[in-house]
């Protein structure tokens, strides 16, 4: 076991985005390797697969509106589980320092006095661009990248510094963004990005379900109930999806899952 004494320890594990060959080796070495597995409800099945069946799995998974153990119980649980003497892995989609709330587990557990080890994972805008081939940034299309996340803390409204968000040289992803897509989209044509600014939607990115929907920011207001949830959605905005193909001549009614990706970029 990895525990150095009679107090255990407590790894921050990324998971990545879903796939499972994307996790790190570090990673995949800790969860074969810890007492128990503390998850989010974003890690996919695939990755959850890959822990032995004697590791104690524990589920505390939220979604927005809906927090079934609040964030403070989460942490009293990683407390608990640790003064028992538990090596735990800290399981969360993506990167836990990307929208995680990692940080703000780790001073938790380090005022306490446990171990604290953080292991990273691809984040979602890394892995859904490699699988799509958008890039984040592009020579003459973008020459920067912003993530923001699509919802605030107890669901309040959303209050950005949307003029610094408009940029058009900037690429800007947002996480988590689809019960407040009509807001968003709303704001940032507001303060000045132009209707027709090419937007890629990816629910379920880098897992064998993903589905992808390419459209325009005026067009997003429409196309709320066209993406399949549940499922993790993430908002690509900018003119580097102006390389998925021509926009012009692309179905941007429909969702486009993966056959019909590489039709539509291959056929």
């Amino acid at each position: 076991m990895l525990k150095p004494s009679n107090t255990g320890q407590v790894f921050l594990v990324g998971a990545g985005p879903g796939d499972p060959e994307l996790l790190t080796l570090k990673a995949l070495r800790v969860l074969q390797s810890v007492d128990v597995v503390v998850h989010d409800r974003l890690v996919s099945a695939a990755v959850l697969d890959l822990i032995p069946a004697g590791i104690r799995r524990i589920n505390v998974g939220k979604r927005s509106g809906s927090h079934p153990i609040p964030q403070s119980e989460i942490n009293a649980l990683l407390l608990r589980l640790a003064k028992a003497g538990s090596t735990v892995a800290r399981l969360k989609g993506g990167d836990p320092m990307v929208f995680g709330r990692g940080s703000e587990e780790a001073a938790v557990l380090q005022a306490a006095g446990i171990e604290v080890s953080c292991v990273p994972g691809i984040t979602a805008a890394q892995g859904i661009s490699a699988a799509t081939g958008v890039p984040l940034t592009h020579r003459g299309l973008a020459t920067g990248v912003r993530f923001v996340t699509g919802h605030c803390q107890a669901d309040r409204l959303l209050e950005f510094d949307w003029d610094g968000l408009v940029d058009p040289d900037t690429t800007l992803v947002v996480y988590m963004g689809h019960a407040n897509m009509q807001h968003i989209a709303t704001r940032l044509m507001e303060h000045g990005l132009p209707a027709d600014h090419p937007v890629l939607v990816v629910v379920n990115g880098t897992r064998p379900n993903e589905s992808r929907l390419v459209t325009h920011l005026g067009a997003l207001t429409t196309k709320r109930a066209n993406i399949p949830v549940p499922g993790p959605v993430l908002f690509i905005i900018g003119r580097v999806v102006s390389l998925l193909g021509d926009l012009a001549g692309m179905e941007t009614e429909a969702i486009l899952r993966m056959p019909d990706v590489q039709q539509v970029l291959h056929g």
